[in-house]
């Protein structure tokens, strides 16, 4: 795809940037496309789908695809309402790099004009827009998406953290040496690697704060997905290798005695093993040097539900994982895509432009969601008849070690 950072006059401000060249960024642009909004720019630190390219090579989707488009069902990994990974990709859990593909597909079809290789340090007020300091020098726009994602910021906060191993550092877990394992955090990205390395053969150790495996929530988001626990299911009982889980371990340091590795919890317990531990602890919020604009009176994070801008700096947006309301997580990519055709919405009336055509599978098919009741309350009608978890639990307090 052709770099292009021109604007349609150079004299005139972008009417829409767009910081963050992933499903977010990408899928706002096409719906502003929709509506006819042409003079916009998307920056991005790499290039189109960079946190997909660098999955290690075993990781999936944890939603699955599939067509059903043609029923109003929109696929769930979608970012458009007319498309499907399931039936670009012909997967329906597709790796990093086969969705940083249908990401590069979609940026080709609505010729969406890309910046990389700039990092914005600054979004500011001015008195014709907004200011986007870059690297790169100045841009100035009327509007300003933030959509930068989280993968490249790994959370490495814990004491001896350089120590460890973030999961997001693995390239290939069959390539990891070592016959023992420890994974600190045991929801999705510690779970995912348990399974890869149990695979390999491998003993491996869980410890997490709580029992994620045991959770069951009425927000899919707050539970591990199916997919994880039909995969955990499998490996526990066909694998060649061993998971253990430790609940109440709540790791604070990990230090280096001799070849060993030492991981202590609040209570001063030890924990060694003779390989780096992974740190699946999750990552920093992508908001970066605008989340100071994403902050309300009480110092929470907090996006207006009119629309997912800023509460303090007017035509500054949102779009991506960390987005919230009322209590609810819209960290998934079909989650925080019900939001898309709000932003293009709000920006296409603010230049005046035509939306209700244009937008109209957008709200047919849940990629324009603004009744948020609906996200209050999410049980499910029948309860779950079986214990979600598929092993036994030992408390790290009390665990031979």
């Amino acid at each position: 795809m052709v770099t292009n950072i021109e604007t349609e006059d150079p004299s005139q401000p972008y009417d829409v940037l767009i910081v963050g060249a992933g499903p977010a960024g990408l899928g706002c642009a096409a719906a502003l496309k929709e509506c006819g909004i042409t003079n916009m720019l998307l920056v991005d630190q790499r290039e189109i789908g960079a946190s997909f390219d660098a999955w290690p090579a075993q990781m999936r989707m944890i939603s699955p695809s599939f067509h059903s488009n043609p029923f109003g069902q929109a696929d769930l990994n979608s970012i458009t309402p007319h498309t499907s990974p399931a039936d670009y990709l012909h997967s329906e859990h597709p790796t990093g790099p086969e969705y940083a593909r249908y990401l590069r597909a979609l940026a080709e079809y609505y010729k969406v004009k890309l910046q990389s290789g700039t990092t914005v340090t600054q979004v500011s007020k001015d008195d014709d827009g907004l200011t986007v300091e870059t690297t790169d020098g100045p841009l100035q726009a009327r509007h300003v998406i933030w959509a930068a994602g989280e993968f490249f910021f790994p959370r490495q906060s814990l004491k001896g953290s350089e120590l460890c191993l973030h999961n997001s550092e693995v390239t290939d877990w069959s390539e990891l040496p070592g016959v023992e394992h420890a994974i600190i955090g045991g929801f999705e990205s510690g779970i995912d690697a348990a399974i890869h390395l149990a695979r390999q053969g491998k003993s491996v150790h869980v410890l997490s704060r709580g029992e994620p495996w045991h959770q069951d929530s009425p927000d899919p988001s707050r539970a591990l997905s199916p997919f994880t626990l039909d995969r955990l299911k499998d490996v526990l009982n066909n694998a060649s290798g061993s998971i253990r889980f430790y609940k109440n371990a709540n790791i604070v340091e990990v230090s280096r005695v001799g070849e060993d590795y030492v991981m202590i919890d609040d209570e001063g317990e030890p924990f060694d093993v003779s390989t780096p531990p992974i740190l699946a602890t999750g990552f920093h919020g992508g908001l970066g040097p605008v989340a100071h604009h994403f902050v309300d009176e009480d110092g929470e994070l907090f996006f207006t539900e009119e629309s997912d801008e800023s509460p303090t700096l007017p035509n500054l947006f949102y779009s991506g994982p960390m987005l919230q309301h009322r209590q609810s997580l819209f960290c998934f990519i079909y989650k925080f895509r019900a939001r898309f055709g709000i932003i293009a919405r709000t920006i296409a009336e603010r230049l005046g432009h035509e939306w209700e055509e244009p937008l109209k599978q957008y709200k047919e098919r849940g990629f324009m969601i603004d009744d948020l009741s609906c996200c209050e309350d999410c049980t499910c009608a029948v309860e779950t008849d079986e214990e979600v978890a598929p092993a036994e639990v030992e408390d790290y307090a009390t665990a031979e070690k």
